[in-house]
């Protein structure tokens, strides 16, 4: 009889971090303008909601930094709608 033990996974394998958490705008209000195309929630277009969990940091970084002055595109009757 082997009375061996078989390694256990990840037994003796470098254990390493969870990754970071994503920084989002979302605020899971996902409803996009038809006139500006940004989403009344997070003022993000589709395609870069879409792309978020792939861009690279500094890209989102960039768009995070727009995104105040993106609000001004969407008429405030509009924002209303939504507590924005």
């Amino acid at each position: 009889m082997n009375l061996a033990r078989k390694p256990r996974a990840g037994h003796g394998t470098a254990v390493s971090a969870p990754p970071r958490p994503i920084v989002t705008p979302c605020v899971k209000v996902c409803v996009v303008d038809g006139e500006s195309g940004l989403c009344l929630g997070c003022y993000r277009t589709l395609g870069e909601v879409a792309r978020w969990a792939a861009m690279e940091e500094s890209e989102r970084a960039a768009i995070l930094g727009q995104l105040a002055a993106r609000k001004a595109r969407i008429r405030p009757e509009k924002l209303g709608l939504f507590g924005g």
